[in-house]
C-alpha cells in the first residue's frame, strides 16, 4: 500500500519555502580540502585532524573520482594500511550534486541517501565545493532569523517592482529594523507570493498598522 504524505507543520513549510529559491552553489562550502590517488591514507588523516573534518574527495585533474570518510580511515589504521595510497581504499563513483541545482534537490539527496556530504562539481564537472545538511541547515536559519529576537512576519506580495522598497520603508518610518527575509512564489499565482520578514524594535501593533497602511496583506505573524 502507497503511504501517503502527511501534511507538513508550519516551520516545515517554512523551510520549503525559503530553500526554494537557493541553489547549491549557495549553501555549499567552497574551503575545499581534496587529495589525489597517491596521498597516503595517513595523509588524509592528518588533513582530517588539522581542520576537523570528516570526509575528503580524491580528485584527479579536478575531477572526483573518489571519497576517503573517517570511517575509511578507522579501517586502515587497524589493519596496519595507513601507508597505503588512497586509491586502494577510497569509495569509488562518487554521487555529486551540480552547483545549479536548487538546494531542495540537495535536501532530497541527504534524504535518498544515507551520505553525510556530496561534492559540489561545476557545469565542466570539476570539483568547487562541499555541501553537508549542517551548511543548509545554517543558511536556512539565517534566512528566518532565528538567532535574533522579533516578529516574523509572513506577507502576501504582488510580485512587482517597488513592493520590497515600499514594505521596508514603512518599516523604517516606525523605527523598525529587518533581520531576516525570505520568499516563495507559487507556480500556480505567479504574480504574487509569500514574504518573511523578521523585524525587531518595534511593536506587534505597530508593525500591523504599517502593513495595513500600504495595503499589504498579513497572512500570520510570530512573535513578541
Amino acid at each position: 500500500m502507497t503511504e501517503l504524505p502527511q501534511p507538513l507543520d508550519e516551520s516545515a513549510l517554512r523551510i520549503q519555502e525559503l530553500a526554494y529559491g537557493l541553489k547549491v552553489r549557495d549553501v555549499m562550502t567552497r574551503k575545499i580540502f581534496a587529495v589525489t590517488r597517491t596521498c597516503t591514507m595517513r595523509d588524509v588523516q592528518t588533513i582530517m585532524k588539522n581542520n576537523g573534518i570528516s570526509g575528503v574527495p580524491v580528485v584527479d585533474d579536478s575531477h572526483v573520482v573518489g571519497i576517503i570518510s573517517m570511517n575509511d580511515i578507522m579501517n586502515a589504521f587497524v589493519d596496519g594500511y595507513m601507508d597505503d595510497a588512497v586509491d586502494r581504499h577510497m569509495v569509488p563513483d562518487v554521487q555529486t550534486l551540480s552547483d545549479e541545482v536548487p538546494v531542495t534537490f540537495a535536501m532530497s539527496a541527504f534524504s535518498k541517501y544515507s551520505f553525510r556530504r556530496f561534492p559540489v562539481v561545476n557545469q565542466k564537472n570539476e570539483l568547487v565545493g562541499i555541501i553537508t545538511e549542517t551548511d543548509i541547515f545554517k543558511v536556512l536559519l539565517e534566512m528566518m532569523g532565528a538567532r535574533d529576537e522579533g516578529i516574523r512576519l509572513n506577507l502576501i506580495v504582488l510580485d512587482e517592482p517597488g513592493t520590497l522598497s515600499k514594505i521596508a520603508g514603512a518599516i523604517a518610518s516606525i523605527g523598525g529594523d529587518i533581520v531576516a527575509l525570505g520568499s516563495f512564489y507559487s507556480d500556480e499565482h505567479h504574480n504574487r507570493g509569500n514574504l518573511m520578514i523578521k523585524v525587531c524594535c518595534v511593536s506587534n501593533e505597530a508593525l500591523l498598522a504599517a502593513m495595513e497602511s500600504i495595503d499589504v496583506t498579513v497572512a500570520g505573524t510570530h512573535g513578541a
